[in-house]
């Protein structure tokens, strides 16, 4: 038990992504079946790429489109806004994501002799990663904006119903100060709007003591969010030729485009949404709104193609489950309430 989670809370790596609430999908099947309560036939896809792209699942769905046919999908992979404001996610960003390299000299160089005289990759690299954004938060990378979803004053109105709350947020994470794209809300920044992030950064001498090298090759692993309308494809390529052209010309710059997916959105007027909206309202015994996420996950947009079925984002984790990090744990008060929601929104939808 903690302060956060009262009721307990299960510490593990995938407590909450995801193995924790895929098997939360399993006990409420568990639960139905025992109660004779299943209203309608149900299919079950057991997929452990999903960090990596799913590299696999795009072929097995189109070799067995037939077997896999449905009205609609539910993917447990996300997260509510808290356990007092409960959310349908009705969104998620896409993803492009690639590996840069920036070479200098043939071998690594003693900097004793060479230093103040060659290029450093890792500087170079520093520099050029520093260009991506200007300081409104603002990618700059040509042509980036083009394709970016306008999203009306409305719909960033009804988004921000959902109270962010800044002290909360820092303090959560540890920061005395929070930073992004000029003229848009931390909520908006981290769901309708488009990010460069650098994943990973190395180069030259990382073991322990000192070596006194100026390295021959710097590398980075580079990820962007992508919104509605945005495509990977147009955006590694635009990412590629802008990195290449800021690069100065004492060094070799190569990019290795590594795995992508398009963004995703599930529309409040559909019977899937308004199915696990009422779900979730008669479990949790509030109001649920509709909430954009600024993760990815691209099958979701395969499906759709593939199958043209739906899918209905009705996860329960918290923001502040820490997933991907040490002491990632998933609660026990979400657990039970998505094994209470699940049947309810078959239940919905089937009528």
């Amino acid at each position: 038990k903690t302060e956060l989670h009262p009721d307990g809370a299960i510490f593990a790596r995938g407590s909450a992504d995801d193995k924790g609430q895929f098997f939360m999908q399993i006990k409420a099947f568990e639960a139905m079946m025992k109660t004779n309560s299943l209203p309608c036939n149900i299919k079950f896809i057991f997929e452990g790429e999903e960090e990596v792209g799913s590299v696999s699942l795009g072929d097995f769905v189109n070799e067995f489109k037939e077997k896999l046919s449905c009205d609609c999908i539910l993917i447990s992979d996300t997260h509510i806004y808290s356990n007092e404001q409960p959310t349908v996610t009705t969104g998620l960003r896409g993803l492009s994501y690639v590996e840069v390299e920036v070479e200098g000299p043939n071998r690594d160089l003693h900097s004793g002799l060479y230093g103040g005289a060659v290029p450093n990759p890792i500087h170079v690299l520093s520099r050029m990663i520093a260009k991506l954004i200007d300081e409104d938060g603002q990618i700059t990378i040509d042509g980036f904006y083009d394709n970016v979803e306008d999203v009306s004053d409305e719909e960033r109105a009804e988004m921000n119903k959902l109270k962010d709350n800044p002290e909360e947020f820092k303090k959560s994470i540890g920061l005395n100060g929070v930073e992004g794209e000029a003229g848009y809300t931390t909520l908006e920044r981290t769901s309708i709007r488009p990010t460069l992030d650098c994943n990973g950064i190395w180069g030259g001498y990382t073991g322990e003591g000192a070596k006194t090298v100026i390295p021959s090759k710097a590398s980075a692993k580079i990820s962007m969010r992508l919104v509605p309308y945005q495509t990977p494809e147009e955006i590694t390529e635009k990412f590629t030729k802008y990195f290449e052209k800021i690069a100065p010309d004492n060094v070799r710059v190569k990019v290795t485009p590594h795995h992508g997916g398009l963004p995703y959105v599930l529309p409040t007027d559909t019977k899937e949404y308004l199915a696990a909206k009422q779900a979730m309202e008669t479990a949790f015994g509030k109001e649920v709104l509709p909430y954009r996420g600024g993760g990815s996950i691209p099958i979701t947009s395969m499906f759709e193609q593939v199958l043209g079925a739906k899918s209905v984002l009705m996860g329960f984790g918290l923001d502040s489950d820490a997933i991907h990090s040490p002491n990632e744990h998933y609660g026990l008060f979400n657990f039970y309430k998505g094994i209470e929601s699940i049947p309810l929104f078959f239940e919905n939808y089937s009528k």
